[in-house]
């Protein structure tokens, strides 16, 4: 093979690649779903780039914080999504924005692995999503070839894909906050009660389905020490028991899903969670509520 029939077949292969791209960025430009944008990118990426590794990172604060349990909904996603504090993600991919690509040292970026999975990586590229100017995840793609994605490599697609999947983000995240904000309860801004046994029937069938735990705590927050049967005037506002719930959010995971029950209960829905664990959750739960005061004057 000469010279001009090298350039001509890289050629080709470059604009394969970039029809690739394209037809990926074509998938996902029209989801106005906040799992079925993550479940698409998956899926079109691993199939149509032939990548053995393929997952998404995403904070577990700000703006994403409400929406990520939802992505465990997903057969696809929830096997192929990690949560990170800020601070992780920032440390590894800094906040220029480019792809970034990596065959040496790669033991840092192990604690973007999703949960229970050990990939045999030898080249990794992280491209960044943004939510609004700010770092908010990557796009995740490794090989077991340290030639895959060698540092130097031209990440001009990578980065408008990068862009694109950013673009969808936003449209999405203002789609969902909208259906969000029609399932949530006025006054504590807690996922209504139709909505959590909603919620807790999914997970019922999904626990049957894939033979794994899954628990539930009922919350009852009481003016006083509760007993058997609590009054109406014994059990406390439900604008402050929510504001107190809220407050507790920190203790509870983020795949953990907290709302309202009837007639001013609590519940949390704790998929893949033992008893054993459960009851650990509740005592940190009792323990904060009896710790930190809260006045009737605010109501």
């Amino acid at each position: 093979m000469n010279d001009l029939d090298a350039i001509l077949e890289r050629l080709e292969r470059n604009e394969e690649i970039a029809k690739k791209f394209f037809e990926v960025e074509v998938t996902i430009l029209s989801v106005l779903n906040f799992k079925d944008l993550f479940e698409r990118l998956l899926t079109e990426i691993r199939e149509k780039f032939a990548i053995p590794y393929v997952w998404i990172t995403l904070i577990e604060e700000g703006d994403l914080a409400p929406l990520i349990p939802g992505l465990f909904e997903s057969d696809v996603v929830r096997q192929r999504l990690s949560v990170v504090s800020r601070d992780i993600l920032l440390g590894l991919i800094g906040t220029s924005g480019e792809p970034i690509l990596v065959n040496e040292d790669l033991s840092a970026f192990y604690k973007l692995f999703p949960d229970n999975e050990k990939y045999l990586i030898r080249s990794l590229a992280l491209v960044p999503i943004t939510l609004n100017g700010q770092p908010v995840g990557t796009l995740n793609l490794a090989d077991t070839s340290p030639e895959r994605y060698s540092p130097g490599m031209n990440t001009t697609l990578l980065k408008r894909l990068g862009i694109k999947v950013s673009v969808c983000l936003s449209n999405v995240v203002a789609h969902e906050r909208v259906k969000l904000s029609s399932s949530r309860d006025e006054i504590t801004g807690l996922l209504t009660t139709s909505a959590m046994e909603e919620i807790l029937d999914r997970e019922f069938q999904r626990a049957i389905r894939y033979e794994s735990s899954l628990s539930v705590i009922l919350l009852e927050v009481a003016l006083q020490e509760p007993k058997e049967s609590l009054s109406v005037k014994e059990r406390l506002p439900v604008q402050l028991a929510g504001k107190l719930i809220g407050e507790m959010r920190p203790l509870i995971r983020i795949t953990d899903v907290v709302g309202m029950h009837k007639e001013g209960r609590f519940l949390i829905i704790l998929p893949s969670t033992t008893r054993n664990k459960a009851m650990k959750l509740l005592e940190r739960l009792d323990n904060f509520a009896k710790s930190n005061s809260i006045t009737l004057e605010s109501v």
